[in-house]
This record gives structure tokens, C-alpha cells and sequence, in this order.
């Protein structure tokens, strides 16, 4: 594959051509969001369903889900699927959540010359995890003149971003707390094993302590953005997790809760600076958290001259806001310089208001 060696974005003409890569639960609702969106063009789809042979070659609206056919072909390989996508130029990709298990597939889009969204948590600050790693695919991507983003929801968004955003009005910044009460039904088997949903509580803290169950994937990558917004760096982040147990039966289409099992996991951080707590950021996330009363939301204070308060109720829904944070990204990175970026390597991101909300929800 060729290099061009951009120094400057491509063109903005034209609609970008995107391929999906992984059509899982998340997969699934960026489809339905790109196929939507005048200014995007489902090109192309890379399937695990259709690399194991559970799918033959068929259009993507039969593994996603959709009500009509879109002409558009899963592929069991990238290879295949930039074969098949008429130039495509950006990947989205939605296949794990950590550096070590995603880095392959990136540096793949990468050698097509592609440039990618990623909703892998770790991927939002990867210099946390796999700061070597992070490194290597930065120059992988200035060599191509291609552009890598780790973004979503949480991390990417509520927790870390908005919370950049906020300080803009504050003139001096004390403590950051923030709490995300959020429930995981949208997602799929992927993020239930990784919060140990359905596991019972002895399962749970085995897990945790073999490292089976991490919980919210995440919060180091958005205190460390955090820091760095406000131009400080953190000594220290602390973690605890604990099972949060269902006193009723609960389903989604991806788990069974019975009582008396884990239906989440309460996953709290605290960032120190200069010996005292910076930032303290909280997260009880489970599965239809309506079935015990638990009412959801997101609530950011942040202490300081002068101090800010922000709340959400509910909460802002992890798996179309997960979706809608890549695929809105996708022009973002299309036409930024190359690289390895974050979220705030970018000018304030916003939403779409011609993307037709009718194919959005009804696919």
C-alpha cells in the first residue's frame, strides 16, 4: 500500500466513505447512524460473523439488523472490505477495548492508508496503558498521513471532555467530582463480561483479582486527558470495584440476572496532585437499574473560582451516545492533520441536525 505522507487533510468534497469494523452491539447502531447521515457512506464492513462462518456473504443490514438492504456486503477481512469500498477513507472500528488487543487491527487500517475512529476505551489516552505502543502507532500514522482517535461516550466524552469544557468558564480549578449512574443493557456480551454482570459476588472478586472483571474501562485515560487539559499531571490514581448486587431478576438480550447475582459494578477512581485528591470520578453502571428504582444520571462539580455544577437525568444513553460520538468524529479526523490524537487535538465537536432521525431509530 502506498504512503502519502500527508502533511495536510484531504479534501472536504463529497461524502466520506467509511467502513465498519465490527458489527457487535455498538457496530450495529453506528451502521443505522452512517447510513443516515448525507454527508457519510456506508462502504464497507469488516464482520467476525462472516470470518467464523456463521455469516455467509451477505449485505450488512442482515447481521445489523436493519429493516431494508443497503448493497453493501459484510467481508470476513479488511483486505476485502477496502477491496470492496470504492475508497473508502475512514475506519470504524468496534472490536475491544484495550491497546494490546486493538493495536493489530489499527496499525491493518493504517497499511490501507485508512484513517480510524476506535470506541476502545483505552484507546481515548492509549499513553496510559501502552505508552510504547501509543508511540509506535503515532508514527505509524505520520508515516501513512493518517489520523488514529480513541473516542465514545465514556471515555471520550462525559467524564473527561465535558468536563475540559466546563472549566473554560472557571478561573482557577480546585477538585473534580464527577458520578455517572448509567445503566449497561444497550451493550453487548463483551462489556457484561468485562463488568462481571451476571457472575455471582464470590465470582466477582475472583474476577477482579484476575483481572477477568475490570469494570469501567477508562478512568485513568480520562483523568490523564483531564490533566493535561488543565496542563498539570497527576501523581497517582487510586481504583476500587465492587459488585453491585440485584435483589430481582433482570434481562437483556445479552445476560440474565437472577437475584442474589451481579447485575454491575461500582467503579470509583481518585486522582492526586501535589499529595491531595484532584479529581474523583465514580461510576455504578448496571443492567436495568429501573428495576430497583435507581434513577440514572450524570453529575459533574467542579470546585473553584468560580465553582461549576452540570447534571444529566438520565443519563446521557452509553450506546447510541457511544455510536454517535465516533460516527460524528468521522469528518473531524477525516480532514485533521496525521497522527495519534485525543479529543482535545480537535476544535469543539458537535452533532449532526440533517441526519434523518426516522432511520436512525427504526433502521
Amino acid at each position: 500500500m502506498a504512503h502519502d505522507s500527508r502533511a495536510t487533510p484531504e479534501p472536504s468534497e463529497g461524502p466520506i466513505r467509511v467502513i465498519l469494523w465490527g458489527l457487535g452491539a455498538m457496530g450495529k447502531l453506528m451502521a443505522r447512524l452512517v447510513l443516515s447521515d448525507p454527508d457519510l457512506v456506508l462502504a464497507g464492513a469488516v464482520s467476525r460473523r462472516v470470518r467464523d462462518g456463521l455469516a455467509g456473504p451477505v449485505d450488512i443490514a442482515h447481521i445489523a439488523g436493519l429493516n431494508r438492504p443497503t448493497g453493501v456486503m459484510a467481508s470476513a477481512t479488511l483486505p476485502e472490505a477496502v477491496a470492496r469500498s470504492g475508497g473508502a477513507r475512514v475506519v470504524l472500528h468496534a472490536t475491544g477495548s484495550f491497546v494490546r488487543e486493538v493495536s493489530g487491527e489499527i496499525e491493518a487500517c493504517l497499511e490501507h492508508d485508512l484513517n480510524v475512529v476506535t470506541i476502545a476505551e483505552e484507546m481515548a489516552f492509549p499513553w496510559v496503558a501502552a505508552p510504547d505502543l501509543a508511540d509506535q502507532l503515532d508514527r505509524l500514522a505520520r508515516s501513512h498521513g493518517r489520523t488514529i482517535l480513541g473516542t465514545g461516550v465514556n471515555p471520550g466524552f462525559i467524564l473527561d471532555t465535558l468536563i475540559a469544557f466546563l472549566t473554560v468558564a472557571i478561573g482557577h480549578v480546585e477538585l473534580i467530582n464527577a458520578k455517572r449512574v448509567n445503566d449497561l443493557s444497550p451493550y453487548g456480551p463483551t462489556v457484561m463480561r468485562t463488568q462481571g454482570v451476571g457472575l455471582s459476588p464470590d465470582e466477582f472478586r475472583r474476577g477482579v483479582e484476575e483481572g477477568a472483571v475490570v469494570g469501567h474501562v477508562g478512568f485513568p485515560e480520562s483523568m490523564h486527558l483531564i490533566a493535561k487539559a488543565l496542563g498539570v499531571k497527576l501523581s497517582s490514581i487510586e481504583q476500587s470495584r465492587e459488585p453491585i448486587i440485584s435483589s430481582v431478576r433482570r434481562e437483556t438480550p445479552h445476560v440474565l440476572v437472577q437475584p442474589g447475582y451481579v447485575a454491575g459494578c461500582r467503579h470509583s477512581a481518585r486522582g492526586y496532585l501535589d499529595g491531595r485528591v484532584f479529581i474523583e470520578l465514580d461510576h455504578p453502571q448496571q443492567v436495568r437499574p429501573e428495576a430497583e428504582g435507581i434513577e440514572t444520571g450524570d453529575f459533574i462539580r467542579i470546585e473553584g473560582y468560580p465553582s461549576v455544577s452540570f447534571r444529566t437525568g438520565p443519563e446521557l444513553p452509553g450506546g447510541i451516545a457511544t455510536a454517535a460520538t465516533a460516527v460524528n468524529m468521522v469528518r473531524p479526523v477525516a480532514l485533521s492533520g496525521p497522527g495519534l490524537l485525543t479529543m482535545l487535538d480537535f476544535p469543539l465537536p458537535h452533532g449532526s441536525a440533517r441526519r434523518q432521525s426516522e432511520v436512525a431509530v427504526n433502521g
